[in-house]
């Protein structure tokens, strides 16, 4: 496991670095409807709150909830993730964001320390089975956590991927449907919007004047889809998930005394 870890962390320090995933941009362009819900969601729930980020760097929402929240905290595995976002931070002179390095697997936050949890393409690099608990365990009772993920059953978009190993982790498991469902596991209340079906077909055209025009109309053919045949939701490649109303668990009460032991 620890291997794994260090491979995510080597891959995106490169990452990070070189500017690696650039290719993607095309396609990320694309998701315009679902990274203004996303935004849409924090804005809504961060007004002078304590967030946590999951997964950050220069260009993650921290910058933006600041502007809001009372306070935001952005974890990462990766040093150079960390050193770019906090050198921003510094030119910014904010002074209510933090950034550090943490395993989002095992956080170092005491229970309920949190109103909003995010996190953008977070949630596949990660066994959830560890990492959903410690969300759970860290937001408060009636906090929100909302999560931006690329979902793993369309097979034209699984084709690329394998097509393209070089610009994603080896480990990474785009979320499938056993995955959302294991959410309920934590938390009592799981809402989920999918996005994206047509609209990639835009990506190809991203340089051209007539590329908003595109998105605009295949945007409209996909929600027209997901509401006339909601099955196809799940070829979507964008979900934007919304968790509330954390459970109790025992492991979480147990790590909660284990830590306030400390001295």
């Amino acid at each position: 496991m620890e291997t794994i870890k260090q491979k995510e962390k080597d891959y995106h320090n490169k990452a990070f670095s070189e500017g690696t995933r650039k290719k993607l941009d095309k396609y990320y362009l694309t998701a315009r409807s679902s990274s203004a819900f996303y935004r849409e969601c924090l804005l809504s729930n961060c007004e002078g709150k304590s967030v946590l980020e999951y997964g950050c760097g220069p260009g993650s929402q921290a910058f933006l909830l600041a502007q809001h929240a009372a306070r935001v905290t952005g974890i990462d595995i990766s040093n150079v993730a960390i050193a770019q976002a906090t050198a921003r931070a510094k030119n910014e002179n904010l002074q209510n964001v933090s950034f550090c390095m943490m395993d989002a697997e095992n956080l170092d936050f005491a229970n309920e320390a949190f109103d909003l949890i995010c996190g953008s393409a977070i949630l596949h690099h990660l066994n959830l089975d560890k990492s959903l608990p410690e969300i759970a365990r860290t937001l408060k009772p009636h906090g929100v956590a909302v999560f931006f993920e690329a979902l793993g059953h369309n097979p034209l978009i699984n084709l690329y991927r394998k097509l393209t190993p070089r610009l994603r982790t080896e480990d990474e498991h785009p979320l499938l449907q056993q995955d959302l469902k294991a959410a309920g596991s934590y938390f009592g209340k799981v809402e989920i919007r999918f996005f994206h079906l047509f609209s990639l077909v835009a990506a190809p055209f991203h340089r051209l004047a007539i590329f908003g025009y595109l998105l605009n109309f295949f945007e409209t053919i996909d929600r027209f889809v997901f509401k006339l045949l909601p099955f196809t939701k799940k070829c979507a490649w964008i979900a934007v998930i919304g968790l509330a109303q954390p459970k109790n668990h025992s492991t979480g009460v147990q790590r909660f005394e284990r830590r306030t032991a400390r001295p």
